[in-house]
């Protein structure tokens, strides 16, 4: 298996979506941070963590003002030279979990989507959107993808593991922010900083590709709430592996990841529990959502899978959604 990185193979499912004007370059690396507080939370399902994100210089980020030096540092350049993030490499020896389903099927409702913003002659989504980070190993910025989720907090994401948690023998990362329908430098709702992570402690321990999953609660932007500003799709778990999806990101391999992408099939089980779809979305599509009853109309669906892996033969991968993944949305949905 290949990481999510750079191919170039053709694909007639991949839909690319409306173009903007290209973004301002060139910016160096952020200074380095180490992980802060955390706190587990066990049960019969798979254990999860959360932790207060941080600035590159090691401060928590648990203010407004804190949230909009967080914005000043994420300059137009910044974003234009972040390197699209890989997903995890594929390793013998590294523990994987096989979920599948673990009882009956179910789904949260989405949020009520925007009614006042043009909708583009192909598929896009406000509900979807570029995130910025910095690794402390190395000080570089990256970028992910992400979807806001619908929940009682109205401030919830959800995005890959590894876009906030280098998973075995990494941290947690850094300078956060969240970027909805980005397009070549515009943020038409602004940035959204992260105030808590929560991630599945495998994912921590020993980079389990089957549970690949985060979700993250934001800080209200300017005393509005993601989900409000942008709509927020539902969650779904316990379903079969072949579904009629919608996969949507911003992969590298795709205008330099500037622009949302989406590509559309039917998903199939892999032999390690997870799912697949040939997409052949490279690094930066990380974190995007894989959606189940997605509605172009509004720009919502059903959240059933997070982008984790690239295969050979373009096959992008997710972890699979059972009731871990459910108890993590219980465990996060509520914090604001």
């Amino acid at each position: 298996m290949r990481s999510l990185g750079h191919a170039l193979l053709p694909l007639a499912t991949a839909a690319m979506l409306a173009l903007v004007g290209a973004g301002p370059a060139v910016a160096g690396p952020a200074a380095q941070a180490g992980p802060r507080s955390e706190a587990a939370v066990p049960g019969a399902t798979a254990a999860t963590t959360g932790h207060t994100p941080s600035l590159a210089g090691g401060a928590a980020v648990d203010s407004t003002a804190d949230a909009a030096a967080l914005a000043r540092y994420w300059t137009p350049e910044r974003m234009r030279t972040a390197i699209p993030l890989d997903g995890p490499q594929s390793s013998p020896a590294t523990a994987q979990s096989k979920p599948g389903p673990t009882g009956r099927p179910g789904s949260t409702p989405s949020a009520a989507g925007r009614t006042d913003t043009l909708r583009p002659l192909v598929t896009e989504s406000a509900a979807v959107g570029k995130v910025f980070f910095t690794n402390p190993g190395n000080g570089l910025n990256y970028t992910c993808s992400a979807s806001a989720l619908n929940s009682s907090s109205k401030q919830m994401l959800i995005t890959a593991g590894h876009c906030v948690h280098g998973g075995s023998g990494g941290t947690w990362m850094t300078n956060w922010t969240y970027a909805p329908r980005f397009r070549s430098g515009a943020r038409p709702f602004g940035t959204f900083a992260a105030k808590q992570f929560r991630t599945f402690n495998s994912w921590i321990s020993s980079s389990d590709k089957g549970r690949d999953v985060a979700m993250v609660t934001t800080w209200p932007l300017n005393g509005s709430k993601i989900v409000n500003v942008t709509g927020g799709h539902g969650l779904s778990w316990n379903y079969s592996h072949e579904q009629a999806m919608t996969v949507m990101g911003y992969p590298g391999n795709r205008d330099n990841g500037q622009l949302q992408w989406a590509c559309t099939g039917t998903t199939r089980a892999v032999g390690d529990g997870r799912l697949e779809l040939q997409c052949d979305f490279g690094g930066g599509s990380s974190g995007g959502p894989w959606l189940r009853e997605f509605n172009d109309a509004n720009g919502l669906g059903q959240v059933n899978g997070a982008m984790s892996t690239l295969a050979t033969g373009g096959w992008n991968r997710s972890s699979y959604f059972d009731d871990s993944v459910k108890a993590m949305f219980d465990a996060q949905g509520s914090v604001t």
